[in-house]
């Protein structure tokens, strides 16, 4: 991060949809920043996210869920189109970025299934619940697999993260698209507390002056939410009687 970010957004889901396409999104986040698996520990950590990764999925119907939201989302902008003073060139453009990606995910093979029949992955995912299960006597496919040529692991990740694009490409237009539906507005806590109403929200941003060492925590619904701001020392810190930040509703 920055030495000159001077503010930080947290994002808190409003429904249990929303809730695992942020889970998604930053499961790969961290696979996608393993650029290279040339040691023991960069290897454990890629298949720790990708054991995530793969618990995640197994949490719902993912694919279904995407392309019905992508498909609402383009009747929505269709219907845009119709209003006065909107750039259609902009709006048109999007609608053909959801439509694509809703075509590939829809036409690709069973999400993560891939993963899910690799052998190595799936030799270390059965070893990751035991502290140190993974020494090269538990797992000695995966030491030998460490010291094959770089070229033979190079290959192996590029088609495990290639198998992840058109999930990862609708979950982006998606979340962008969503993300952008609201602007952030100023707002101000009294006594570390905010509450308001969320008007079928799905996704609560905040953004924070990192200087006041405060994190929100959030909860709430599509309805209404409440937030509650602390201090990240827990024990010396102090929440102004009025903080100000900026919220968006999206």
């Amino acid at each position: 991060m920055s030495d000159d970010i001077t503010t930080i957004i947290f994002e808190h889901p409003l429904n249990e949809k929303m809730r695992s396409w942020l889970r998604i999104e930053n499961s790969l986040t961290q696979i996608n920043s393993y650029h290279i698996i040339d040691t023991l520990p960069s290897a454990m950590s890629f298949f720790r996210a990708i054991s995530e990764f793969i618990e995640v999925l197994d949490r719902g119907e993912i694919r279904a869920e995407l392309l019905k939201e992508l498909e609402k989302r383009q009747k929505k902008l269709q219907q845009w189109l119709s209003f006065p003073n909107v750039d259609k060139d902009i709006v048109s453009q999007i609608i053909e970025e959801l439509s694509q990606n809703a075509s590939i995910l829809s036409k690709a093979p069973r999400i993560g299934q891939h993963l899910k029949q690799d052998k190595i992955i799936s030799l270390v995912k059965q070893r990751l619940s035991i502290p140190g299960g993974c020494c090269s006597f538990d797992v000695p496919a995966l030491h030998l697999w460490l010291s094959l040529p770089q070229t033979v692991r190079d290959e192996k990740l590029q088609n495990w993260i290639i198998g992840l694009q058109p999930l990862q490409n609708a979950l982006t237009s998606l979340l962008t698209l969503i993300r952008q539906s609201d602007t952030f507005k100023p707002a101000l806590s009294h006594r570390g507390f905010y509450q308001d109403s969320a008007e079928d929200a799905e996704l609560l941003r905040l953004k924070v002056f990192i200087d006041h060492q405060i994190y929100p925590q959030v909860s709430g619904h599509k309805n209404r939410y409440a937030v509650r701001f602390l201090p990240l020392d827990s024990e010396n810190g102090t929440v102004p009687l009025e903080l100000p930040f900026e919220i968006a509703c999206c």
